[in-house]
Order: structure tokens, then sequence, then C-alpha cells
């Protein structure tokens, strides 16, 4: 509509457009912000998101987006008065439509951040998987959906540690936040085939079984030393490890090497999966290789 129009009915300006694959998928989300400036600031977000630069900080994506100050992103986050549940639900519903009830495999990992300083909630020092090593900064379980080679962020929770909490807050460990993430999905009715993650979540039991729960399929990793405790009588019995080839999604293909072993009972199966060869792997020695 023309703009001298709209001053004379005196009606609502239309928001400043940015790219149109932008301005399109942002459309879907128009109405829950009723100014336009926020739903401005909402593309202009996405917008700085997608770009080539390095450093993603309302500063940097202020000035690639070209507008005058950062500070009108940050109100928008900080301040607005849009909601980010009513964002993340219309969101997952239009992931679940488009998925149309196909099977997803599911990726759960943790990224940490660093930040300095202490402004920012939930900044602690803690151990920062971006840098190897204990430093200060801010973590979050991530969990994404893969589905024909195409992944997708689904739910993401911060992490906050104890030191951190506000009277409103319950301290949470990252194997239930990851935990109350699998809920979450298949309450919301994701059909999940397969779930993905490391040590941290192979390792514990409450996870395991939050995912036998829902009959889910997993494969996880376990360090090479993680020992299990058996009733009397039973047993661990392994076969010897076999080769195969392993085809990735970009058709590439890596000579992978699997072993069969069972925990106790026979149907108590699992397999152990390595990279390098086991005759040629030094006595005593670890190779990456995951639980599956």
């Amino acid at each position: 509509m023309d703009v001298e129009l709209q001053i004379l009915k005196r009606l609502a300006r239309d928001a400043h457009p940015t790219v149109a694959i932008v301005d399109e998928y942002c459309a879907e989300y128009k109405d829950l912000f009723q100014e336009v400036r926020n739903y401005e600031c909402f593309k202009y977000l996405h917008l700085g998101i997608i770009s080539p630069i390095k450093r993603k900080s309302l500063p940097e994506i202020t000035k690639v987006v070209s507008i005058n100050s950062a500070q009108s992103l940050h109100h928008f986050l900080a301040n607005s008065d849009w909601s980010v549940n009513k964002l993340k639900n219309r969101r997952l519903n239009k992931l679940k439509k488009a998925l149309n009830g196909n099977a997803i495999t599911v990726i759960i990992d943790e990224t940490g951040d660093r930040k300095k300083g202490k402004k920012t909630d939930y900044v602690a020092r803690q151990y920062l998987g971006s840098v190897g090593k204990i430093d200060n900064g801010i973590v979050s379980v991530n969990v994404y959906g893969v589905y024909a080679n195409i992944s997708s962020p689904l739910i993401i929770k911060v992490f906050k540690p104890k030191g951190t909490l506000k009277e409103s807050d319950k301290y949470k460990t990252k194997i239930e936040l990851a935990s109350e993430i699998i809920t979450e999905l298949m309450e919301s009715g994701f059909n999940i085939e397969l779930v993905l993650a490391d040590s941290l979540y192979g390792e514990s039991s409450q996870f395991i079984r939050k995912v036998a729960e829902y009959n889910l399929g997993y494969v996880v990793s376990i360090r090479s030393n993680y020992g299990v405790w058996l009733p009397a009588r039973q047993s661990v019995r392994a076969n010897k490890w076999c080769k195969f080839e392993r085809t990735f999604s970009n058709q590439k293909s890596e000579t992978r090497y699997i072993m069969e072993i069972s925990y106790g009972k026979k149907r108590a199966i699992n397999y152990w999966e390595i990279t390098t060869d086991p005759e040629t792997m030094p006595e005593n020695s670890t190779s990456q290789g995951k639980r599956i």
C-alpha cells in the first residue's frame, strides 16, 4: 500500500523488506508480533544469522543488515512483548507438518560459548566444548532433527549452574534437560526413529531409561573404561571384530569394524563400532568408537 495513503488512513505501516527468502519465511510468524518494529527486528536477526559474518553478535548483525544501532535488536530480545514459547511451538508445528509423519533421527549435544563478565544470565566457569577446557561461558543442551540429510534445530535448553540460579529456577542436570526434551518431542507428536548422543548421555542410566520408556532406538558413545554391573552368574560375551564398509549420506564410504557384545541376558545386546583396525591397535590403546 502507498505510504501516504497509510498515513492518511492512520494505518500501521508495512515492515521494511529484506531479502525474499527471509521475508517469505518470517511472514509465517508475523501475527505473533503486535508492533511492526518488533517484526522488522525478527527479520533482521534472521538475515544476520544466515549472513557470512564470522561472529553473530548483535553489533555485527547490525552492521551487515545496515541498521543504525544494535540497541533496537537488544530491546527486541530483552524487553519486547512477544512470546518465545508461542514462536517455538509455531516453528515445531510447521516442521512436524512438513515431515508429514516421516521418522527423524534426533541428535543430542551440548554447546558452550565463551562469555566475558557476569552480566549474562547463567554464565559461570564450566567446561566449554568450543574451547575444549574450563572457561567462563554459557552452556546449552541442543537437540536437532535429521531427515533426508537435512538437519533442523528442534529444542534448546540453557544449562543453569547452581551458583547462577534465580529464585524461580530449579537446578537440572544436562541429563535431565535432555530427558525433558525427549518427552516434549514425543508428546508433540514427532516420529523419532533413532537417538544419537555422546558418552555424557550414553553412560547415564537415567537417560537410557527415558529413551527406553518410549521404545526408541539409540546409538550412544561410551568411554573405553566404562564399567557395567551385572547380577550374579551373568557375564559379558563378545564375538570377534568384523570389518564392513559404512556408507554415509554424502555417498562416501569408510572401512569400519563392529563387534557384538551381550550383557547378561542374551536379548540385552549392544554393538560396538570403531574406526581403527583392531589388529593394528597396540595393546591397552583406545580408539574412537560408539555403542550402537
